[in-house]
């Protein structure tokens, strides 16, 4: 007994050291209202020309992002800034690059209503899916209820975000003690931590737990797109942006806000140099991208 008490200690001390969490491996949701929101994530009927739903512009198959720099909504609209990836979206402090919604149910009503994505009313959103015999048959089984309300359908949409989380990375593994690191992963991780990347992609998401300026050393010389400012009007707020999540960061290119590196070893060579002020040896930036690998983590159970 002493020894195990000793050996949880231990475990319990390493782990207070490290800048990173582990995603919980099961995380307590409520299934049907989950499943129902994961029926309206893939649902057109939401948009005005019934096009295009969440799911066009957040694919699930590619990291819960977008691959082109700016998504495309009714009518062929092109968006003014990067869809981030919504796998893990639950353990941002705020929603958006630029922190306007506060919760994923805030965040659900956003895109819906954006003319350059869905371009409905409340209204209409009421009036289609009370009129379809199906959807009042699957609300009525979730929530108690002859007619569907309008925070009924972001509330499902939120539990299913919340289920879309992704456990079990390899690096994941490592901090419980279930698996090494290569030499070169670790080497990543070291110089990741060396170099200051930690100071802002730290905590469970490894990101989105924080606010920072893009071009904080050196002045990022693009257009700054739906930032900080939008939402304070602060000046010393532009170009700042909520810091993202690097969890399943290989599978989610292109990066930035304006989706403007293409790569993530470009991102590596911008950021490195915008924000910490010099630029990465190749060797350098190879061992950072090997211990990036490690954090793609296991696909949601709700999409099996």
């Amino acid at each position: 007994m002493k020894i195990l008490t000793v050996v949880l200690i231990f475990f319990t001390y390493i782990f207070s050291k490290e800048p990173i969490e582990p995603i919980p491996l099961s995380l307590s949701y409520d299934r049907q209202k989950a499943l129902l929101g994961k029926r309206l994530f893939f649902e057109k009927l939401l948009s005005k020309d019934k096009t295009i739903s969440c799911a066009s512009c957040h694919r699930l198959k590619n990291g819960g992002a977008d691959k082109n720099s700016f998504s495309k909504g009714i009518g062929g609209r092109e968006g003014k800034i990067n869809a981030p990836t919504v796998l893990n979206a639950y353990f941002n402090f705020k929603q958006f690059w630029n922190g306007r919604a506060d919760t994923l149910k805030d965040q659900a009503s956003g895109p819906v209503h954006s003319k350059d994505e869905m371009g409905m009313t409340k209204e209409q959103i009421l009036k289609r899916l009370n009129s379809h015999p199906q959807y009042r048959k699957l609300f009525k089984k979730v929530f108690k209820t002859d007619k569907i309300g309008y925070d009924q359908i972001m509330e499902a949409l939120a539990e299913f975000e919340k289920a879309l989380y992704t456990p079990n990375s390899k690096f994941d593994r490592f901090l419980r003690g279930e698996a090494k690191l290569s030499p070169l992963e670790k080497k990543g991780y070291m110089l990741f931590k060396k170099l200051g990347c930690i100071t802002c992609h730290n905590g469970v998401n490894i990101g989105g737990n924080s606010f920072q300026k893009m071009g904080l050393v050196i002045p990022y010389d693009k257009l700054a797109l739906a930032d900080r400012y939008q939402v304070t009007k602060e000046p010393k707020d532009r170009y700042v942006y909520k810091v993202p999540s690097l969890r399943n960061v290989t599978l989610t290119p292109p990066y930035f806000h304006d989706g403007s590196a293409k790569t993530l070893q470009e991102a590596i060579n911008r950021v490195s140099y915008h924000n910490l002020g010099f630029k990465l040896s190749k060797k350098e930036i190879e061992a950072i991208i090997a211990f990036l690998k490690t954090l793609t983590g296991k696909r949601p159970d709700i999409l099996k």
